[in-house]
Order: structure tokens, then sequence, then C-alpha cells
């Protein structure tokens, strides 16, 4: 079992990190992260790199494939086409599951392949998402047949071990939940629109996305 991760300039890290960390323990798995040339790629605060160590070309048929999001600035120079959403179609074919986390919903349904579905994204680009003929959901996981798309950054770990729980049964995500010890317990209740102070949530409806994950 192949599973691809996209990489692309500007990135967010824990939209790739948090499934290589559930998905990666699969039975059989072989994890790549894949990009349009092997090498290093910066992720959206520019000071850390993820590498590549193949390309688009080379990786074709990928049993599973995760697109991980990125601000705005990373993600829309690639909304009109280009060698990230070809290589999405191209490998769509194949695929077992096809997903995203955060923003890289945007490119799936930019690259034609969440058309009449359901899907889900970072709650500020709901509205974009059902620009590509989407219907957005606030859900935090979302799946439409062989199509998984996760929420904001942190939900892509939750997408992981749902999928995983899917694949290999449920002991086995389990498993994996217990060993990365993932017992959130946070510190804060604003973790969505809902339950976030309304000032900040207008803020960021008023200013948008940050240029990169991470509130400035």
């Amino acid at each position: 079992m192949q599973i691809a991760v996209a990489l692309y300039p500007g990135f967010t890290a824990l939209d790739a990190i948090g499934p290589y960390e559930t998905l990666g323990p699969l039975p059989g798995a072989e994890t790549v992260f894949v990009a349009e040339q092997a090498g290093p790629v910066h992720n959206d605060r520019g000071n850390l790199a993820l590498v590549a160590e193949k390309s688009f070309a080379e990786v074709t048929r990928p049993d599973i494939v995760i697109v991980p999001g990125a601000p705005p600035v990373a993600v829309e120079p690639h909304l009109g086409g280009g060698p990230l959403l070809d290589w999405l179609r191209t490998a769509d074919v194949a695929t077992t599951w096809t997903t995203s986390v955060c923003t890289g919903s945007l490119l799936l349904g930019a690259a034609g392949l969440l058309k009449g579905r359901r899907a889900t994204s970072h709650w500020l680009s709901l509205d974009h998402l059902a620009t590509f003929g989407v219907t957005p959901t606030g859900d935090r996981v979302v799946f439409d047949h062989k199509y998984v798309t996760a929420a904001g950054v942190s939900s892509g770990i939750d997408m992981g071990l749902t999928l995983a729980g899917m694949i290999a049964g449920d002991r086995h995500a389990q498993a994996v939940q217990l060993l990365i010890e993932y017992d959130p317990q946070p510190p804060y209740d604003a973790g969505s629109p809902d339950k976030a102070p309304a000032d900040l949530v207008e803020h960021f409806r008023t200013q948008g996305l940050p240029s990169s994950s991470l509130a400035r």
C-alpha cells in the first residue's frame, strides 16, 4: 500500500504530518512525500522543510493520496491548473482513498474531484469550496465515496485515525492513538467559530487566513 503525501511550497506542516503519523503505521504501508520536483519543500513559515523523495512523475498509482492545505497565498496559484492539479487527477484514477486536510480540499475541488460531493475545509474557506460545485459542511471529517476531507489543521489527525480504523480495524487505530498519546485536553475552548470569542471570529472573517498557519 503506497501512501503519497503531496507537497508544494507554502504547505502547512501539521496538515501533512498529522496523517503521516496516523496512517503511516498501516500494515504494509509505504509512505512517500512527493512534489513537482524531488527535494526539500518549505512550509508556510519558510523555516521548515520536508523532503519530497520522489517527483509527481515517479508516483502515478498511489493507494492513498493526502493533500495538505496552506494559506491562500500558497494555495491560490494552483487553483487555475498546473502540475499539482494534473497529478491529483492522474493519481486519483488509481487511489482507493483520496484525502485532504484544511484548504487541501480546495485543491481537490479545483481538480474537479469533489464536484457534486460533500466536503469540508478550514472554516474560513468553506464558501470558496462551494465555488467548485461542492456541498460544504462544517463537520470535522467528511467521507463521500472514496474522498475524505478534514477541516482545519489539527483535524488531519482525526481523519488519519478514522481512516486507519476503516482500513485496519478499530484495535489498530486505537493502538496508534495510544502510542502517539492523542488525548486532547485543550487549555482553551476556542477551537471552532461556534466556541471562540465572537470578536476573534469576526477579526479573521474580516482579515482572512493569515499568511502562515499560526495567527499573528
